[in-house]
C-alpha cells in the first residue's frame, strides 16, 4: 500500500535503506527512523500502516520476521558449493556419498562414513570414521566430528563446532584423576543448527542427544548424555552439565549455566545469566541465580536494591538507641 511499485535488490536497515532497498519496521523504538527511512518499501504489521512520515511502499504483514524468513532467501539466494571432491580431500575406506555430494579442500573423511544426497563438507573439516550423515546436511569449514557422531537430514554445523567430543568422566584414584573411558554416542536430530565453536559431547554410556528442530547458538557447551527436546532454543555461551533432560520447547537464554542430572519441562523459558539448580517445571518463565519463576526473582532482586536503605536506617536506629555509637555484632 502507498508508494510507487519499486524495484528492489536487497534490504537495509531503516536508517540506511535507498529507493532500490527494502527495510522493516519490527519494534515501534524505529518509528523514527521509519519516518525519514529513504527505503523503497517497508514491511510493518497493521499496527503501524498507518503510521505518518514515510513516503515509500508498505507491505503490512502479520509477522514482520517470518516475512523477512520467506523473503530473504528470494533476494540473497543461497549459493552451495558445486558437487564434486576435491583433489586434496582425503577419504578413507569403504566410505558410502550421497549424490550431489560436494567435499571441500583438505576434508578429511575417515573409513566407513555414510553421507546422504546433497550433503556439503566444508574446507579443514574431519568427520570421524563411522559418521552418518543424513541427505542436505552442511558442514562448513573446520568442523570436527567424533567417530560414530550420527547427523540428521538438513542440519548444518558452522565452523569451529566439535561434535561427540569425549566427556567431562574422571575418579579420583591413587591420587590422581584417572580418565573413564567415554564409550557412548553422539545423535543429532534433523532440522538442527549447530553455532561456531559449539562443543557437544559424546555420551559415557548411551548416546548424547538433541532433537529435532532444535537451534543451538555459538559457543554452546553440552555435556554427556543430555538429551535436548525437540524445538528446543539455546542461546549462546550456555553450558549444560552431564546427564540433564531439556524438555521440549524450552528456551535458554545468554550465558544460562544448568547443572547436572536435572530435568527441565516442556516449554520452560530461562532468561539470560540464570542458573539452575534444581529441576523446573515445563511453561514457567524463570531467571536469576538461581532460576525462579520471574516475578519470585524479580521481587527478591528488589529487595536485594533495598539492603542498603535499610541498612542506614539500622545504623541511624543504633546511633539513637546508643548515644551516637553503632553496635557491633
Amino acid at each position: 500500500m502507498g508508494g510507487t511499485d519499486p524495484v528492489i535488490r536487497g534490504v537495509a536497515p531503516l536508517d540506511r535503506a535507498g529507493e532500490e532497498e527494502l527495510s522493516f519496521l519490527a519494534n515501534p523504538r524505529y518509528l523514527a527512523y521509519f519516518r525519514d527511512s529513504r527505503a523503497g518499501a517497508v514491511i510493518l504489521t497493521p499496527e503501524h500502516e498507518a503510521e505518518e512520515g514515510f513516503s515509500g511502499a508498505r507491505i503490512v504483514v502479520s509477522d514482520v520476521h517470518l516475512a523477512l524468513a520467506h523473503i530473504l532467501p528470494v533476494i540473497y539466494p543461497e549459493s552451495r558449493p558445486k558437487a564434486g571432491i576435491h583433489p586434496t580431500a582425503v577419504i578413507g575406506e569403504e566410505v558410502q556419498l550421497g549424490e550431489n555430494s560436494s567435499i571441500g579442500p583438505y576434508a578429511v573423511i575417515g573409513d566407513r562414513v555414510r553421507l546422504g544426497d546433497d550433503v556439503v563438507i566444508g574446507s579443514h573439516t574431519v568427520v570421524g570414521e563411522g559418521c552418518e550423515l543424513g541427505d542436505g546436511v552442511y558442514l562448513h569449514s573446520q568442523v570436527t566430528l567424533y567417530p560414530g557422531v550420527q547427523i540428521g537430514p538438513r542440519s548444518i554445523v558452522h565452523s569451529g563446532a566439535r561434535i561427540g567430543v569425549d566427556g567431562f568422566g574422571y575418579v579420583f584414584a591413587d591420587g590422581m584423576h584417572q580418565k573413564v573411558p567415554q564409550v557412548g554416542g553422539c545423535i543429532i536430530g534433523p532440522d538442527v543448527e549447530i553455532g561456531a565453536n559449539t562443543t557437544i559431547d559424546r555420551g559415557s554410556v548411551g548416546s548424547t542427544e538433541v532433537g529435532e528442530n532444535v537451534k543451538i547458538d555459538n559457543l554452546v557447551h553440552i555435556g554427556h548424555n543430555v538429551e535436548v527436546g525437540d524445538r528446543s532454543i539455546i542461546v549462546a555461551q550456555v553450558g549444560i552439565a552431564g546427564s540433564t533432560v531439556i524438555g521440549r520447547g524450552v528456551t535458554l537464554g545468554g550465558q544460562v549455566g544448568v547443572s547436572g542430572h536435572l530435568e527441565i519441562g516442556d516449554r520452560a523459558t530461562v532468561a539470560a545469566q540464570g542458573g539452575v539448580f534444581g529441576d523446573l517445571e515445563g511453561g514457567v518463565v524463570y531467571s536469576g541465580y538461581p532460576a525462579r519463576p520471574h516475578r519470585e526473582s524479580l521481587r527478591a532482586q528488589a529487595n536485594l536494591f533495598r539492603l542498603p536503605g535499610l541498612v542506614k536506617r539500622i545504623r541511624a536506629l543504633e546511633a539513637a538507641l546508643f548515644g551516637g555509637e553503632t553496635r557491633e555484632e
